[in-house]
């Protein structure tokens, strides 16, 4: 009997350890959340700042940075990023990303640029 339990206890905390390794790459819950964008190159330091973020169930991510304004459609493993200022496309690339628990990692892979947003505590309330 000893030697079942082991084995079910064994196989749970197999099953516990491979759920969290998967979750570590999902995205956080749909919301919004006050977040830092840090932008970087080769050839320069990574840039910081304050953002806002609305992630959306259907794969979407909006981080806006004042009156700029990403979008993002998140597919398997890449991005469709939209950058608008107000109305005005101002660019747009496809991106590979990832999830590092509370952060989007995405890079710019023909400019050579690498952006991370770093969520913070999801907001409460309505947008």
């Amino acid at each position: 009997m000893r030697a079942a339990a082991s084995r079910s206890w064994g196989v749970l905390v197999a099953m516990a350890a491979a759920t969290a390794h998967a979750m570590a790459g999902s995205a956080p819950p749909a919301g919004r959340y006050e977040a830092r964008l840090c932008v970087a190159t080769a050839q320069a330091d990574p840039e910081c700042g304050a953002a806002r973020v609305e992630l959306r169930r259907a794969g979407q991510a909006h981080i806006r940075v004042s009156d700029l304004l990403y979008s993002l459609t998140l597919h398997s493993s890449q991005a469709d990023v939209v950058l608008k200022h107000g109305a005005m496309q101002i660019d747009g690339f496809t991106a590979t990303y990832e999830w590092r628990g509370m952060a989007l990692h995405f890079v710019d892979a023909a400019k050579g640029v690498r952006y991370e947003v770093q969520l913070g505590p999801r907001q409460r309330g309505r947008p």
